[in-house]
């Protein structure tokens, strides 16, 4: 059940079945949106008080129910251009967060890079063998993918796990955009699927664009990720693309230090929100 609760110059959305803090029964507070910090602030406490009534323990926001969803807000910028699928916001959203006695629980970053393939350490693991995503049967593969996700983000922060139909509703807007060349699945000699990366161009530069965001990849095998992150910016450098995006990473995640290993500049800076009621 979700709510919407309304001060002047400001609003958000109650979901009711988020991502628990600290082990305590959580609500999230999403779909935020305020004129100025006063009013959010307001909007946030009113919205405390409320699920503080009802019996929740904690809040996390901003947040549209889970971390499949819109969630988290950009603290710090270098002033590069937001990219596609990536959250935007103005300033003083996280001023309403801190003057609602909310603290920062969770943060993460996006970094660039040079398309230019750099020289890996890690072999990569045999008896498996990388290939194309089929667009032709797009929701069969993102099946696939649905079930491999569950497992390995399964010990990311705030995790909570989705059904297929809404993951494959978040993908579906995005199938046109994507170059299946850049959408790479591993396979052992079954054909169980072991591993996934998606990538999709940047498009919020238009259809020109020199720009490819790496948007997330996992792996159930050891140097899995390496050997698709090695193929994929071997594909984005045929293919032209300039730099690539090592987009919205946990700031602890695997991920994160392998951009930074292979001479990512992190550009953004992004935080979540949390508290006790």
């Amino acid at each position: 059940m979700t709510d919407l609760i309304r001060v002047p110059g400001a609003s958000l959305r109650l979901f009711r079945d988020a991502p628990p803090l600290g082990g305590a029964r959580t609500a999230a507070l999403g779909e935020f949106a305020c004129d100025d910090a006063a009013a959010g602030a307001q909007a946030i406490k009113d919205a405390m008080a409320l699920l503080k009534a009802e019996g929740f323990g904690a809040v996390l926001g901003p947040m549209d129910g889970n971390t499949w969803g819109t969630h988290r807000l950009v603290i710090e910028s270098d002033g590069r251009a937001p990219f596609l699928m990536e959250p935007a916001n103005p300033s003083h959203y996280v001023d309403a967060f801190d003057q609602a006695g909310l603290r920062v629980v969770s943060r993460y970053v996006s970094a660039v890079r040079p398309a230019a393939v750099l020289e890996s350490i890690t072999e990569a693991p045999s008896g498996l063998r990388l290939r194309d995503f089929d667009l032709a049967r797009a929701e069969d593969e993102l099946t696939r993918v649905h079930a491999l996700s569950l497992e390995a983000f399964a010990a990311n922060h705030f995790y909570q796990p989705i059904t297929l139909e809404p993951f494959l509703a978040s993908y579906r807007p995005v199938l046109k955009a994507i170059d299946p060349e850049l959408v790479l699945l591993v396979e052992n000699e079954a054909g169980d699927l072991k591993g996934f990366l998606f990538a999709v161009p940047n498009l919020a530069e238009g259809p020109g664009t020199k720009t490819v965001i790496l948007k997330t990849y996992a792996s159930r095998t050891k140097g899995g990720g390496s050997m698709m992150a090695n193929a994929f910016h071997a594909r984005a450098q045929a293919k032209g693309f300039k730099d690539v995006i090592h987009a919205l990473m946990h700031e602890s995640n695997l991920s994160t230090k392998h951009s930074d290993n292979t001479g990512g500049r992190i550009f953004r800076r992004y935080a979540l929100w949390g508290a006790a009621l």
